[in-house]
This record gives C-alpha cells, structure tokens and sequence, in this order.
C-alpha cells in the first residue's frame, strides 16, 4: 500500500509538532516571523484569499519562503490542534524535507 503526499506531509508536520519545530495559528506565526524564527510559512490550501494575502504579504517583508499545503482541518489534525489556517516551521531540516516531498511527482 503506497503511502500518499498528503500522509507523509502529515507524518512530517506531526513529527516537527512532537519535536516542538512548528508554531501555529495566525498569532504564533506572525511572531516567529517577527523573530526570524520562521524558516518557512504554511498556509492552508482553504484559508480565505484575505488570510493568504496578508501572510503572503507578512512573510515577503520577513523574506520567508512559503507554500500552501493540506486544508485547514487535516493541517491542524496533524498538530494535534483544531483546524489551522497558518503554521510555520522553526527549522531547516523539516522544511527541506517538506519542499522535497512537494517536488516530488505524484
């Protein structure tokens, strides 16, 4: 049984949830781009044009490198959270890896 793009991106976000390397929600993620803490923004594939607009906009003046990912509900089911519209990485090993399972062909 091959394991989806989607479960493993699951699988990583919840691993960087146990190893405390994610912060989510609008508050926590604005923050950690404020303190450059932020290696790489989430944001839900759901989230309103607004919301994305203004974290597009937020992470641009922080230069942080951002993708859009899962929904809302499965991005804060994998952080063990209600549903989440934002997140963002505190480290560079977990990003990498995310980029590379998005680049990988389906």
């Amino acid at each position: 049984m091959a394991i989806t793009q989607g479960e493993r991106l699951s699988n990583l976000l919840s691993m960087a949830q146990r190893a405390n390397r994610i912060v989510s929600g609008a508050f926590a993620a604005e923050k950690a781009m404020q303190e450059r803490k932020a290696v790489l923004l989430l944001i839900a594939g759901d989230a309103s044009e607004e919301s994305k607009a203004k974290y597009l906009a937020t992470a641009s003046k922080y230069k942080i490198p951002c993708v859009e990912i899962l929904d809302r509900d499965a991005l804060g089911t994998c952080l063990g959270k209600e549903y989440r519209a934002v997140a963002a990485l505190l480290d560079k090993g977990f990003a990498a890896k995310l980029q590379k399972i998005l680049e990988e062909k389906i």
